[in-house]
């Protein structure tokens, strides 16, 4: 037997449970009635591993499922999700395996598909902070973009300094000292380094 220190409402439909002064699980009232669930008063252990085995890692998973049918997720942006939603870790960690096992989520393919997309719009280093925030190891971002050829790499950051500049609407001969180093610094920010900022900008009147 377990007691329930705490039944606290989560929402119209649901309730945050603690079990012994912990929190424990998030269930829907009606699932309250059913397993008999109040404050000060004890759960079984066999309703308890019900809750734990059964009913939350199948409504995890459904969840897991609802939000990738929308979009991709790394594996730590559903944790993240699924978190939210006050799920309990192991039953988190069960849906997220659940999902991985069927490559609903693959952080390698993620990456790949986000590295090659984002490339015609960021900087490489804007790209690698990017994807280390939505949990891709930056071991993995390095070797994707080994994969790639020196030369496109390099190309792909010329052509966004270009875009940017031209966005900027900067010209090289009506701009005066400090106007030039605000628009390095700019460049700097987005992510793209100064030897690449300088080459670009030292021909850029010769680009039109």
């Amino acid at each position: 037997m377990r007691l329930v220190t705490q039944v606290q409402e989560f929402s119209r439909s649901r309730s945050r449970v603690y079990i012994e002064n912990e929190f424990a699980f998030v269930l829907y009232k009606g699932e309250l009635r059913r397993y008999h669930i109040r404050e000060n008063e004890t759960v079984s252990e066999e309703d308890y591993q019900t809750i734990m085995t059964e009913i939350l890692p199948k409504r995890a998973k459904l969840r897991a499922m609802h939000l990738l049918k929308t979009r991709e997720y790394t594996q730590k942006q559903l944790t993240d999700k699924l978190r939210q939603q006050s799920y309990p870790e192991p039953i988190i960690a069960e849906a997220v395996a659940y999902v991985r096992s069927y490559h609903y989520i693959d952080d390698d393919r993620y990456a790949h598909d986000f590295i090659h997309s984002q490339m015609a719009k960021r900087s490489r280093r804007r790209i690698e902070e990017d994807l280390h925030r939505k949990g891709i190891d930056r071991e993995l971002t390095a070797a994707i973009f080994q994969e790639l050829e020196p030369d496109t790499i390099q190309q792909a950051e010329q052509d966004n300094i270009r875009r940017l500049l031209e966005k900027k609407k900067y010209n090289p001969e009506e701009s005066s000292y400090e106007e030039t180093r605000k628009i390095m610094a700019f460049l700097c920010r987005k992510g793209f380094a100064s030897e690449t900022i300088r080459k670009v900008m030292k021909c850029y009147d010769d680009l039109e």
